[in-house]
This record gives structure tokens, sequence and C-alpha cells, in this order.
């Protein structure tokens, strides 16, 4: 009786979050438009928000979700390994934000597709389902939706999360709602975790977890043109260069409030996301900063006490260009941006308290030497003066950082080969784990 009472408490559970995700349809449309005024991408292919799908689909692709930039930055690693596996094996690539679905046309090949990811209603999800016909799912690191997972269950339609990763703030927001989240991890055919800590929480929020193979982003090939062009102009720059990368809004304000002008260096800032651009310029021309923007230069970097980079995919650059990066999104309680890409461009990191989004990697990073640790803003920028004016110390935490990433590959081939063989079943596909 518990059983069949919990089980019925969980679909009235299921019943009153399809309906408030129906009701609020109409404000999601409004929210599309007033994004689409900033990133006109929101705007594009609105009605396969809620599955609605024109392009003609064939069965058997597997389904790779990934909502924004930096999943998206993941899948292409992890797409790389597939085709590298199974020659010929056809994606179907889902985004939720405008940035990760331009990002994600870079990896279509032909017979791919791209499309939105649908509002999370029964009926929007069983017309993606009916359209696309995926032999599988892949969410990438966090996106578990609810109708989503119990569709792909009553379907037989393995879906799995790779590059698992799951805070214990997200945890605990799971428990709350364990009705809606418990069975939604339940129902995952696999989960294959970045750490030994994502791995228990995922556990603990009632996903069956099939491995801990690391992060996919060790994996990535930095852009070593970027790379080079970046180190070029440190090297012809008259003052060292010090970077907040990745900031997040409210984090710019205590950054330009930290600047030290008489400091003899060059400040470098570069926001996440590119919708705050020119708001960003604004922030630092009320603070009296004159600001040259990388969306102006013409072969090199302008004078002004200010950079401002408002470029997309140019972050291997950018850390090419600093001596010191401060990481954005740890200076408020936002879970702090992945500092990979920064060591596997050997730039050194001062990180703020706030990384539990990377906790494992960013102790790790910080056990290796490879990465600093300051307790607020002010205290970050005093470290990356420090490490800008100490070459020799700057060169050392630099090496350290390579090293680091280095250490730490090795994710990609696991999960392509965990995901082919779960796909083998229903598509026929061998890997190097089935073989």
């Amino acid at each position: 009786m518990g059983r069949v009472a919990a089980r019925e408490g969980r679909s009235v559970m299921r019943a009153l979050y399809s309906l408030v995700m129906r009701c609020a349809q109409p404000f999601l449309r409004r929210k599309l438009r007033r994004r689409g005024h900033a990133e006109p991408g929101y705007l594009q292919h609105v009605q396969e928000r809620f599955g609605e799908y024109a392009q003609p689909a064939a069965p058997g692709a597997v389904w790779i979700h990934a909502v924004s930039l930096g999943e998206t930055r993941a899948a292409a690693v992890l797409a790389a390994e597939l085709r590298r596996q199974q020659p010929g094996v056809r994606l179907l690539l889902t985004h939720g934000t405008a940035t990760g679905r331009a990002e994600g046309v870079k990896l279509l090949q032909p017979g791919d597709l791209q499309a939105w990811l649908p509002w999370d209603t029964p009926q929007a999800v069983l017309r993606f389902l009916n359209h696309f016909q995926p032999c599988l799912g892949v969410l990438m690191e966090t996106e578990v939706w609810p109708n989503m997972a119990a569709a792909c269950s009553e379907r037989g339609i393995p879906l799995a999360l790779a590059n698992a990763r799951l805070s214990e703030k997200s945890l605990r927001q799971a428990q709350r709602l364990a009705g809606l989240s418990r069975p939604a991890y339940a129902s995952l055919a696999a989960v294959w975790a970045q750490t030994a800590d994502d791995a228990r929480r995922l556990a603990l929020a009632g996903a069956t977890v099939k491995g801990v193979f690391g992060n996919l982003k060790f994996d990535a090939a930095v852009d070593a043109d970027q790379l080079e062009q970046g180190r070029r102009w440190r090297r012809q720059s008259a003052r060292p260069v010090v970077m907040f990368a990745s900031s997040r809004e409210g984090e710019e304000a205590q950054f330009l409030r930290a600047l030290e002008p008489a400091a003899g260096v060059q400040w470098l800032l570069v926001p996440r996301h590119p919708q705050r651009f020119d708001e960003v310029a604004a922030l630092a021309a009320a603070q009296g900063l004159a600001v040259s923007r990388r969306s102006e230069w013409e072969g090199e970097p302008r004078p002004a006490p200010l950079w401002l980079g408002d470029s997309l995919g140019e972050m291997a650059l950018y850390y090419g260009l600093a001596d010191a990066a401060l990481l954005g999104g740890s200076f408020a309680p936002l879970g702090g941006q992945n500092l990979i890409e920064a060591a596997a461009c050997g730039c050194p990191v001062v990180m703020g308290p706030h990384t539990f989004n990377f906790s494992e990697a960013s102790q790790l990073a910080q056990e290796a030497g490879a990465a600093l640790r300051a307790e607020n803003m002010q205290e970050a920028v005093r470290m990356a003066l420090a490490l800008a004016a100490r070459p020799q110390r700057r060169e050392s935490v630099a090496a350290a950082a390579l090293g680091f990433a280095a250490a730490h590959r090795g994710a990609a081939e696991k999960t392509a080969a965990a995901i082919l063989s779960l796909a083998a079943v229903r598509a026929g596909f061998t890997s190097a784990a089935a073989r």
C-alpha cells in the first residue's frame, strides 16, 4: 500500500508540474521575444520550443542535449570522439540558449540535425520524440527534465547523463522536490559522473551511476592559433595583462572598484554572456575608465586603461594574452566558471570563494599549484598583480596548470565507448567497449 500511495503521489506531482509548465507557455513566448532583442537567435525556430519541427528527420540518430555554450563545448569533444569510434554516426543536437545553438552549428556534419529542446510539457515532448525518433539520448552535465525523462523511459529510449555533475545546493533542491526529481533521475539508463563526489550526490538524488569518467573539457583541444596570437600580443604589450575571465552580472562592479589604476598593468575584462557586452562597457565608462573593445581592434589591441573582450569563441586568445586571470562566477555565489580551459592554455588562475559547481576540479587545481584561492575580489586582484609582477612565479604556476590539464584527460574515450555500447542494442552500432 505504501508503494502504491507513493507512486500515486509522484503521478499527481508530475501532473501538477505539467499543468504549471503548460500554463507558463505564454510567459515563455514573452521571455523569448524580450531576449530576442539582444540575441536574435532566440527569435529563430520558436515553434520548435513547443515540439513543432518542420525539418525532416530520419530515425536512429544519437541525440545529444547541450543546453548552453559550456555544455556545447563539452559536447564538441564528445562528438569528435563518437565519430572517431563510430564513423558515420548521425547526431541530433538540441540546445536551450542562443549561444549554445550558435556554437553547435560548428559541430554539424552531413546527416546531422539541430533543434531546440522543447518546453517540458507531455505534448511537446511526445511530438519531439515522434518526429526525431532518436536511438538514445545523452544529456550533458545537469539537464534532467521530468516529462522528457518519463517519456523516454515509457518508449524504451535509453536516456543517459554524461559529464554529469550535481552540487550540494542542487542536491538539496532535488531532495526538496523528490516527488519530481527522484523518478526522473531513477529513469536514466546510465549516469557517468565527473567526480566521485558528483557520483555520490547523484546516487542520493536517485540516479544509477555507471562510472566516474572525469570531465570531458579536459580533452578539449586548445585553439593553437588563437593561443599563439594572444601570447604574441602579450609579448608586445608594454605592461603585464591581468584579466577577469567569464565575469558574471554583479561581479564586474566589484572588479572595477578593486582596480588599482597606478598598478602598472593592462586590465582586461571578458564578460561571460554576450548580451551584456554593452552593459559592461557602460559600467566601466561610468567608473571613468576608457575602454578599448576587442570588436574594434584592427590587427592588434588599441591602447586604453581597460580592454573589453566582447567576442565569442576566443577564450584561448584571451588566456594567451593574460599573465594572470581571475575566475568569473566565483566572486558572487554562482558556483564559478570552469577553469580547465585556462589551465590548458597555461594561464595562472585566481579563484574566488564560490566554486561549488566545480568543487573537485578547483580543489585539485589548487593542490597542484595550478590555481590560487582568494577570499574576495580585492585579495584576488592583489594576488593577480603579484603574479604579473613576478615572472618566475608566474611561469611556475603556468607550468603547474599545463601539467594539471594533461593529467586529467581521458573522459571522452570512456564516455563515447559507453554511449555506443548503450546504443548498440537499438541501432546495431559496435564500439571499442562492445568489441
